[in-house]
């Protein structure tokens, strides 16, 4: 479809309805900030919008929050394919790592979740971005401080910057933000690396056409398929429904001698 657009661009009889189907289909501010150009946004009429959602249909606390930019909000089948797994969604399309340091505390901290799992740095390195890999890997390091200096029992799981089509060129800097990531992780108690971009090849020079829409950046349902993959084993092993059993089980034996926190030392 992008490419059909170009074409008519070119010969100058692109119809502005059918320009207006195509972003609507992959949702219109999406498309405009992480498409096009990826710059500083004011997302508080965004993060507002969660706050009032959250009023009216209050997550239960102590889930797993998904937060980062426009590949998590677009995640629609997100809370289904992570089954029996309690989820939050809180992407916010186009955002930064910095705008997700800002608004950790609102849309992180908040449901008091035993664990995050954040996706951010592809809208930070994107083309025309001031931004090198040492300030994203620093701006992750950032949110990992920030969660655990108020949940300090919270496990942090940082998704690897993905491959794009549409960010093609910007990928050898992507792909040295998500060694540098990497490298701090290692270094780090609760705190996990989760490698998506790597699976994303296929063993190829760059990933299948098929995993991305037609804006060729933002994630097919078979490539969500594939993170669900990745990222869901991950998360059961450590908060599947067994562990919780365990967890309810032993800890008011736990708590009978006297233990302060026996759900910490299960982990």
């Amino acid at each position: 479809m992008s490419q059909l657009i170009r074409r008519l661009s070119r010969k100058g009889i692109v119809c502005p309805i059918v320009l207006f189907v195509f972003l609507l289909g992959i949702g219109v501010p999406e498309y405009l900030v992480s498409t096009v150009l990826a710059r500083p946004q004011d997302w508080e009429p965004s993060i507002r919008k969660l706050e009032d959602n959250d009023k009216l249909n209050p997550p239960k606390p102590g889930g797993i929050v998904f937060a980062g930019a426009s590949s998590i909000r677009l995640w629609d089948t997100l809370l289904e394919e992570m089954k029996p797994l309690d989820v939050i969604n809180r992407g916010f399309g186009g955002s930064q790592y910095s705008d997700l340091n800002r608004y950790a505390k609102r849309i992180v901290m908040v449901y008091h979740p035993r664990a995050v799992v954040a996706y951010e740095g592809d809208n930070d390195l994107a083309a025309g971005s001031p931004k090198t890999p040492e300030m994203v890997a620093n701006d992750a390091r950032e949110f990992v401080r920030i969660v655990h200096a108020e949940l300090p029992e919270t496990w942090v799981y940082i998704m690897s910057i993905k491959p794009s089509y549409l960010r093609w060129n910007e990928w050898p800097k992507m792909k040295a933000a998500n060694k540098l990531i990497q490298d701090f992780v290692k270094t780090q108690e609760r705190v996990r690396y989760l490698d998506v971009a790597t699976p994303m090849f296929y063993g190829q020079d760059k990933p299948p056409r098929d995993l991305f829409v037609a804006d060729g950046l933002h994630p097919t349902a078979k490539c969500y398929a594939l993170w669900t993959s990745i990222i869901k084993p991950e998360l059961l092993h450590r908060f599947g429904p067994r562990n919780n059993v365990s967890r309810d089980a032993v800890a008011p034996l736990w708590f009978a001698f006297g233990a302060v926190d026996a759900t910490s030392s299960l982990h």
